[in-house]
């Protein structure tokens, strides 16, 4: 192996509210000589995702914070450059959670191979990757099922536009809320969802309450805040919430006030659980045999907004507290 200089994004102060380019910094580093039983892998795309914004905060969470001065990491496939391990060869194509940097030396155990069939590649980020199974997961952990209504906030984001094409999948009807015209057409027409709601464009509550009069059984999470609150006034007796993200207050200093209506889990008898996909980490090939099928199958669609170049992460990441991405933020290294 030739020397080889690596560029890395640090985190190198921790943000108050909504981050800025200043909090991080772009370092080259050199790899040290390939080790037995190590990878040499260089990243072709790279995960931003929101619950980072969470690790970039000096507070114990369910993951670690990032570490100042240090690569950040998350969701990255790559292709084997040399490998000194039996499990892998030049050419493989890999999973691993060391985004944010162009190449790196790993163990074996830590990256997850996959085909080259898939194109693109960067699927494996979205749909085919730890966003899809979000998705899935928050499906399943609350039973899902033929006839319910479900809602969904975020709905054009990574997580959401494809639990709501899985649940069209199982027979539901969805209705899904995002924050633009172009983002309601991409989930009506795109999507499949039966009715596609603008946020901006009244309050979520009185738009809830004309376009599903009846109700709704399930409420997919990814917001939180207002939204949470209208879904609780909606939702019908023994209906369910996932709780799967609360992008509003991602960014907050201190905690936002609960909902107002909380009384209603108790009147309405409803059910919330608390999703983190790396509790189903155990599951994962189920998961690529039964949405990898319906995605070849064409039944499921990956929608990615890109861009390139490991020194465009950070304004990618940014720009996705201000709704710049419709499904799946990714970027592709040069």
């Amino acid at each position: 192996m030739t020397d080889i200089m690596s560029r890395e994004i640090h985190l190198v102060s921790r943000p108050n509210g909504m981050p800025t380019a200043a909090n991080f910094a772009i370092a080259q580093t050199k790899l040290e000589p390939l080790q037995d039983q190590q990878v040499l892998v260089r990243n072709l795309y790279m995960s931003v995702d929101p619950y980072m914004r969470g690790r970039m905060s000096d507070r114990k969470s369910y993951v670690p914070p990032f570490e100042l001065g240090q690569p950040l990491d998350g969701g990255a496939v790559g292709v084997v450059i040399e490998s000194r391990a039996k499990e892998f060869k030049q050419g493989d194509i890999v999973i691993s959670s060391f985004g944010w940097r162009e190449y790196f030396i790993a163990a074996p155990k830590t990256l997850h191979l996959v085909s080259r069939e898939i194109q693109p590649l960067s699927n494996y980020l979205g749909a085919l990757g730890m966003t899809g199974m979000t998705a899935w997961a928050g499906l399943n952990l609350v039973e899902v099922k033929a006839g319910d209504v479900i809602f969904i906030s975020g709905a054009a984001g990574a997580v959401g536009s494809v639990a709501g094409q899985l649940a069209k999948l199982r027979g539901c009807r969805v209705i899904g809320a995002a924050g633009s015209a172009e983002k309601v057409k991409f989930l009506q027409e795109e999507c499949g969802f039966d009715i596609a709601l603008n946020y901006k464009a009244a309050p979520i509550l009185e738009q809830l309450n004309e376009a599903v009069p009846d109700g709704i059984d399930v409420y997919f999470d990814n917001v939180g805040g207002e939204t949470l609150e209208a879904a609780l006034s909606t939702l019908s007796i023994h209906g369910r919430i996932i709780a799967c993200g609360g992008i509003s207050g991602y960014n907050e200093e201190s905690p936002q006030a609960g909902p107002s209506n909380l009384f209603n889990m108790i009147t309405k008898r409803l059910t919330m659980k608390g999703l983190i996909v790396s509790d189903f980490l155990d599951l994962q090939y189920k998961f690529e045999q039964e949405v990898g099928r319906y995605f070849r199958d064409g039944k499921l669609k990956n929608k990615e907004t890109v861009v390139v170049g490991i020194e465009q992460a950070v304004s990618a990441f940014i720009g996705l507290f201000a709704g710049k991405n419709i499904g799946k933020m990714v970027v592709k290294l040069d």
